[in-house]
């Protein structure tokens, strides 16, 4: 770029680049990895591998005596000054409005503002994207308070995965602040102490890699937000300052970063986890921080506390002499001598010593003594030797090799960690390695080039790292649990994700990782790095590192902007609903319920309870009225209604309707709520556009009397499936086959199910009409969607088992399908096209089709969020919770929701039927010894019915499933489950109605 664009930086002060010939004897390679216990496999010829993880730069072998190191963070990481003179070759424009309106940046601040901008501009370019438009000189108005805002502010090099895959979940909502000056703190009303975060001006991320400068007129508010942190005086302690006691989520705070990069405390936390091995550790701290001072002994960490830095010549040469005699060490040969602390972060000089020259080792560390300030460490590590690994054929040439594991992991749904993806670098073992100045390269081609190559070699490896990388999250989760608020610099500050660095040894004739420290964003940039090598060739690219996180940046929004919200509730539904309770009160919803029922249980679980009879649908639009002059009498301030009971969703909607709150027309849920009434309207619909809705609806006939019947099955090609016009739960769904079965059907309909009495739950008060429609063969499947303004947001699909004929209770299912990506696109695109053609443009809904020869055919739609376990399964398996979508919706707010959720895993389930099992229910499998299985997370266990009761019209008591990294696992799982708990049987065969999984 133009020379004219850049201010230049003073050069920094040459690195020290040699060593006292003491120090060059002992210090002349990079340290192999660090361990407890050296060991060597006894194969053949092997290539030496070193294993060196730590963030070691140009000066790790920098003398004592020599001069300070210098920073090498940048702006924010501590560096101040002006911005290094950057090579950025590139064609990009260079007139672009980078000032923000009502703030000056003095000439310093200017300069890191433009170096960043063209940092931002050559990582497009190098990913082959497009370069940033900037649209500034008209600013975006949006929408105040109302939507999702992911921010960022740091190194766009170091970001930009996050970025980018922000860019495709949320389109325009990512966005990346080049300067602390484009965003402001206001104080948030009825919150001291606490601030909201506006951006005025930033550059927002879209799909394909599209970036835009933009002004936002007025500002946007933070709904989450990011920054890159550091110790020193620069950019980092601007950014620090930004992300302090913020009322929005924040993934990152210089409180925590300081205890994350504090190389001696997380080694501790992670010691007394006990499930991650680090090298063995004696430390000497000055005056250590309270979390470092007493508690229990870590196997293989001895702390010693100094309460001065002077005079301590005979206690550090007792302890050194003793740690290098300790069998803690093991077979190791050499000890590595460091600083650890917040200052020390990105500058780690090493001093590397033979395990015999205690002298050295003792006078080093009290050399090192005197840098210490309060809270700092002088740390003495065991150094093993490299493992080697077997080679083919005659070991290489040359020197062995060193490797880098960086695994990124990430907090998802429920708090639980997840390893996101994992990296590595190769170079030779005498040439140090760190992060941003090696090639990262995939774990299978890094070991590949180490002799081990065996697909199932590097599986067990990689599922170590997986297990070690998620407990290193889990610990420090644990750790941020009991922190305070300003211990965590702000209610709303915690770890998001994480970068773990690790070696691999050999301990007990096995490889294992083992931990040497954590970071916030190193690995993160180099799964970055990696992802870009595909950034012009998307077929052969992973899911993004990125992705996880960027998912739990929507869902913490999600939370935020609806946090508070008061939303009247429809229908408080049976114990299948319970978790709707929990949920509000998780997220901080303010339940007003209308219920029927003065002695449900959930009446004393919501800010307010309207007592009402809703039972008599064909008075609901009086109702609705009688409803609003309760609601406006009694004050209440509401933000939504919304109901998940398929009793009162038409009630619902024309209540919105009179309160002016969002929802789907009425009409729209009254054609969907009445099934014939949904076919026939389907039919009609021939389209353009095409494919036409009518290619999904099935023939069918309503039923009032007798008659219709005789007329009916002329009209209708048998055999057909009759069932009730409003019902649910397949109750009264039966296969017929020819005349006298539909007469003799719906007679003992007619006589058995008159009135809400008769069943509850199921529809009654709509009366107990019912209809006939073609049976048309195939899989049957459900499909949960979002929708806003007419917008497909996200589909779940999931896929049932064969029924037992000629009811049509549901078995089993798995989640997700099984089906192959152009099946599963048919069935979402029907669904989706099925709700437009019936006027559902807003809401959670749940279709149910059959996949048939001829493609999806519909079986009904429920306009309302899916029943039984599919909240459970779906919340589990991609952390979208659809009764947090539908309140959003509900609220006018578009979901905060990822634009293609990955599942975690296959999730397997059966149901249980009182008809069938209850005697298990009563035994081995009851109530309280399934829920004992989910609480051990061995299973799933959704209750559907409060008592066992068994009667001819039933619907499943119980869903019981299994999870597994395949749908084989889990399905195999859940058949060995149920032999043992008795849910198989002659009667009920498991296996049969899991045989459609495959």
């Amino acid at each position: 770029m133009p020379r004219s664009l850049l201010y230049k930086a003073e050069p920094p002060a040459p690195r020290c680049a040699a060593a006292t010939a003491a120090t060059a004897a002992t210090a002349a390679t990079e340290p192999p990895s660090l361990c407890s216990t050296p060991a060597r496999l006894p194969r053949r010829a092997a290539a030496a591998l070193q294993l060196s993880l730590d963030a070691l730069g140009p000066e790790w072998d920098c003398p004592l005596g020599s001069k300070d190191l210098e920073e090498e963070e940048g702006p924010w990481g501590g560096g101040s000054g002006l911005p290094p003179l950057g090579c950025f070759p590139g064609t990009w424009r260079h007139d672009v409005g980078l000032d923000c309106k009502g703030s000056l940046e003095g000439a310093e601040a200017r300069a890191w503002t433009v170096y960043y901008y063209s940092l931002l501009q050559s990582c497009l370019q190098q990913a082959g994207l497009p370069e940033t438009q900037d649209r500034s000189h008209v600013p975006r108005t949006g929408y105040p308070g109302a939507e999702v805002t992911l921010c960022i502010l740091g190194s766009p090099s170091t970001f930009l995965s996050v970025l980018l895959e922000g860019g495709v979940q949320s389109p325009g909502n990512m966005l990346l602040c080049l300067s602390p000056a484009w965003l402001t703190k206001v104080p948030a009303p009825g919150q001291p102490g606490e601030a909201i975060l506006l951006v005025s001006k930033a550059v927002s991320f879209h799909p394909g890699g599209l970036t835009f400068l933009d002004d936002f007129v007025p500002p946007r508010r933070a709904t989450y937000f990011l920054a890159g942190l550091g110790p020193g005086p620069g950019r980092g302690r601007e950014a620090a300052e930004l992300a302090r006691d913020l009322t929005c989520p924040t993934g990152a705070s210089a409180e925590l970063a300081r205890l994350l990069e504090d190389r001696l405390l997380t080694r501790r936390l992670l010691a007394q986890q006990g499930s991650v091995a680090v090298p063995a550790t004696l430390a000497f701290t000055y005056k250590p921080p309270a979390l470092l001072r007493g508690g229990d002994a870590s196997p293989g960490l001895r702390l010693v506390e100094l309460s001065g830095k002077e005079g301590q010549e005979t206690l550090v040469k007792e302890e050194v002499g003793a740690f290098l005699h300790s069998e803690a060490l093991g077979d190791a040969l050499q000890v590595a001598v460091k600083l650890s602390g917040w200052r020390w972060r990105g500058q780690q000089a090493l001093h590397l010593y033979p395990r015999v020259e205690l002298g050295t080792v003792v006078d080093t560390v009290l050399a090192l003594l005197e840098k210490l300030e309060e809270e700092e460490s002088v740390l003495v590590e065991a150094v093993c030797p490299p493992a080697r690994l077997p080679f083919p054929g005659s070991p290489p040439p040359g020197p062995g090799l060193a490797v880098r594991i960086c695994a990124v992991v990430c907090r998802t749904q429920g708090d639980k960690p997840l390893l996101s993806k994992v990296v590595c670098s190769v170079g030779r073992e005498d040439r140090p390695l760190r992060h941003q100045s090696s090639l990262p390269q995939t774990l299978e081609v890094a070991l590949a080039w180490c002799g081990l190559g065996e697909t199932a070699q590097v599986a067990v490896v990689r599922q170590r790292v997986k297990a070690a990388a998620e407990a290193a999250l889990a610990a420090v989760l644990a750790l941020e649990a009991g922190l305070s608020s300003e211990q965590r610099g702000g209610r709303r500050a915690r770890t998001d994700f994480l970068g773990v660095d690790f070696a691999l040894t050999v301990a007990g004739r096995t490889l294992t990782p083992v931990a040497l420290e954590l970071n916030g964003c190193l690995c993160l940039e180099a799964c970055g790095a990696l992802e870009g090598l595909w950034a012009a060739r998307s077929a052969a690219a992973e899911a993004a590192a990125a992705a996880p996180i960027v998912e739990t940046m929507l869902r913490s929004s999600a939370r935020y902007l609806m946090e508070g919200k008061q939303l009247l509730l429809i229908g408080a539904g049976g114990v299948s609903k319970k978790f709707v309770w929990e949920a509000a009160r998780d997220y901080g919803l303010k339940l007003h319920l209308v219920e029927s029922d003065p002695n449900h249980f959930a009446s004393q679980l919501v800010h307010t309870f309207i007592h009402f009879d809703v039972t008599e649908h064909r008075r609901d639009e009086e109702n609705a009225r009688l409803l609003a002059e309760l609601v406006r009498a009694r004050g209440l301030q509401l933000d939504g209604c919304f109901s998940y009971w398929d009793d009162c969703l038409v009630l619902t909607a024309l209540l919105c309707q009179e309160l002016g709150l969002p929802c789907s027309p009425p009409a729209a849920m009254r054609l969907a709520k009445q099934k014939s009434c949904t076919q026939l309207h389907l039919l009609r619909c021939h389209g353009p556009p095409w494919p036409a809705p009518s290619l999904h609806a099935v023939p069918c006939c309503p039923l009032e009397s007798e008659a219709d019947v005789e007329k009916a099955v002329h009209q209708v090609p048998l055999p057909g499936v009759m069932k009730l016009e409003f019902g649910a739960g397949a109750v009264g769904v039966r296969l017929v086959e020819d005349a006298p079965q539909c007469h003799e059907h719906f007679s003992r309909i007619s006589r058995d199910l008159q009135g809400e009495a008769d069943h509850p739950g199921i529809g009654l008060g709509w009366g107990n009409a019912m209809l006939l429609m073609e049976f048309v063969e195939g899989t049957e499947h459900d499909v949960d969607l979002v929708l806003f303004g007419g917008r497909l947001l996200a589909a779940f699909v999931s896929d049932n088992g064969p029924t037992r004929l000629p009811g049509f209770t549901e078995t089993a299912a798995c989640m997700p399908t099984g089906l192959a990506a152009e099946q599963e696109a048919q069935l979402v695109q029907a669904a989706f096209r099925c709700c437009l053609g019936c006027g559902l443009l807003d809401g959670v809904f749940n279709v149910e089709l059959k996949l048939t020869v001829a493609g999806p055919k519909l079986i009904e739609i429920n306009p309302r969020m899916g029943g039984f376990y599919l909240r459970d399964w779906i919340l589990e398996l991609y952390g979208v919770d659809l009764l947090l979508a539908a309140a959003m919706v509900a609220c006018g707010l578009r979901p905060a929701l990822p634009m293609h959720p990955r599942a975690r895993g296959h999730l397997v389930g059966v149901m249980c039927l009182m008809s069938q099992h209850l005697q298990v229910l009563s035994s081995t499998a009851s109530r309280e010894s399934l829920q004992a299985l989910h609480d051990q997370g061995l299973v799933r266990f959704n209750l559907l019915e409060e008592v066992l009761v068994p009667g001819e019209y039933e619907e499943p008591y119980c869903s019981v499933a299994c999870t597994g990294s395949s749908l084989a696992e889990a399905r195999l799982r859940l058949l060995g489950l149920c032999q043992g708990l008795g849910i198989d049987g002659p009667h009920y065969p498991v296996a049969y109605f899991l045989s459609h999984f495959k």
